[in-house]
């Protein structure tokens, strides 16, 4: 059973796999007092996986600690915007009888989790962020989410995202905008923003989000956690509103957020192979971050993408990492594609192939008839960018393959890319869409228009006290190499830090 008052004692397991015995609610290697609530709250979602199968803790405590967490933190990130909470507590009694009767377990038994509302949960409305699905409730799962389910994962709830996913910041006329936990005044991000902030918040150790320019990578940028997008038909993205189809379908991603590196294999594992729904997904082999060497890795790095300048922080964030890299006996090399800087003009002359009449589409299956004004600012930037005519809608085609072509042929001589993610740190809400800042998403584009494996993690601060984050891209179907790699840089640089809310 779950203690209404803080556990006096639980061993729990750390992410490096060693023990530490929390006593009289309080530990001694915090610098503030820090109850067993926190702690648990603070944990990797293995090492929480681990614990629970040892029957260190409870299911019940976990899922109650992260609701707890949860209660004190989103009325302030407004992050988590459907709430299951009697469910997740009878599906956490019921992992731990599971556990008394010595039942096989799956890898996530009895671990909380959250889900981006852009994925159907059935029993739980799922709104995809726009006002025509605002009461819809599936009755089947995502076919990533039914799968993380079949681990024994338990959902807490559905986060924020902006309209269709289609935007930087999370906002929307269902429930508003997501403040970034480093800052209110700031966005978390988008469009898995929602995620982003609670997991960094400490309400939810591993999530599930979309990515189609930069949305698993930049909120994780802009709170300071780790998130993996995965190569292009490695996790079926069938169940996920707006779904991955027409011409630009081939920018979308599924991937998972956590606060540790280590949770982002775990979850891919789950996630990743055919559904024999998603046309675009091959049964491709997944190797372990563990089994790469990374001493014979071969790494390009750049601090500027030829676009846009970051921030000195930024540059010097990256160039600690590589620093890092060598230290660890990789090979690096100061280089980029020659073709990037086509990344900003493309991106933008893809979503607006159809001038809009896609995502009107998508507004007319959803019932909504009043948009966000994200969503209307975004049809008014990608107008200019519609073909007027079929050869010049061949003509952009035709560029995305080639663009496509030159990028790899850049891999020929590399393992990886480091990167920035973003050229600023969290932006403050309402401002993503500017011109003077538009660009600064370039560094998370490119890596779309090639469908690559792109992971981020925490590398430091900026000097208002915002996370910064590298990007560490890998070769197609290469996700054990970015993950190994920012494995190195998490353990190396700290990685995920408690926001000071």
């Amino acid at each position: 059973m779950y203690h209404h008052k803080p556990i006096t004692k639980i061993k729990l397991l750390q992410p490096s796999g060693s023990i530490s015995i929390l006593e009289e609610d309080k530990l001694s290697l915090h610098t503030k007092p820090v109850t067993v609530m926190e702690e648990l709250t603070n944990q990797s979602a293995s090492a929480l996986a681990r614990a629970i199968r040892s029957k260190q803790v409870s299911s019940q405590e976990v899922v109650e600690a992260s609701l707890q967490r949860i209660a004190l933190v989103n009325p302030r990130l407004n992050a988590v915007v459907q709430l299951v909470d009697n469910k997740a507590r009878e599906h956490a009694r019921q992992a731990d009888e599971a556990v008394a009767r010595g039942e096989n377990l799956g890898p996530l038994h009895g671990v909380p989790i959250t889900i981006k509302d852009t994925f159907d949960t059935a029993g739980i409305i799922s709104t995809g962020g726009t006002k025509g699905r605002a009461a819809h409730v599936p009755t089947q799962d995502a076919t990533a989410v039914a799968r993380l389910k079949a681990a024994g994962a338990i959902i807490l709830g559905k986060t924020n995202l902006p309209e269709l996913s289609l935007a930087f910041e999370s906002d929307n006329l269902i429930y508003g905008r997501t403040n970034n936990p480093y800052d209110l005044a700031r966005t978390s991000g988008g469009s898995s923003g929602g995620e982003a902030a609670i997991i960094a918040a400490g309400g939810s150790p591993l999530g599930l989000g979309t990515d189609a320019a930069g949305s698993l990578r930049v909120p994780s940028h802009f709170c300071g956690i780790t998130s993996l997008k995965s190569t292009l038909g490695r996790v079926p993205t069938t169940g996920a509103f707006p779904p991955a189809i027409g011409p630009i379908g081939r920018l979308w991603q599924v991937g998972p957020l956590a606060r540790h590196v280590e949770d982002l294999f775990l979850a891919l594992k789950l996630i990743s192979g055919p559904d024999w729904t998603d046309s675009l997904v091959a049964p491709m082999p997944l190797g372990d971050p563990k089994d790469v060497d990374v001493k014979k890795l071969r790494i390009a790095y750049y601090t500027d993408n030829g676009i846009i300048s970051p921030t000195a922080e930024t540059v010097k964030v990256v160039q600690r990492a590589t620093r890092i890299l060598k230290d660890a006996k990789m090979t690096l090399e100061e280089a980029r594609p020659n073709s990037i800087e086509q990344t900003l003009d493309l991106t933008l002359k893809l979503f607006g192939i159809d001038d809009g009449a896609g995502v009107q589409m998508l507004l007319q299956m959803a019932g909504t008839q009043e948009i966000h004004p994200l969503t209307q600012r975004l049809g008014e930037m990608l107008h200019p960018f519609a073909p007027t005519s079929i050869a010049e809608f061949s003509g952009v085609l035709t560029q995305w393959d080639m663009y496509q072509s030159a990028m790899l042929s850049f891999f020929g001589k590399y393992d990886a890319i480091i990167c920035p993610v973003c050229a600023y740190p969290a932006m403050h809400h309402g401002t993503t869409f500017d011109d003077e800042l538009l660009p600064a998403f370039s560094y998370t584009m490119s890596y779309n228009l090639t469908g690559w494996p792109a992971a981020v993690v925490r590398g430091g601060t900026s000097p208002e006290g915002l996370p910064i984050g590298v990007q560490v891209v890998a070769r197609p179907w290469r996700e054990d190499v970015a993950l190994a790699v920012a494995q190195q840089i998490e353990t190396a640089l700290g990685g995920w830090q408690l926001p000071p809310m």
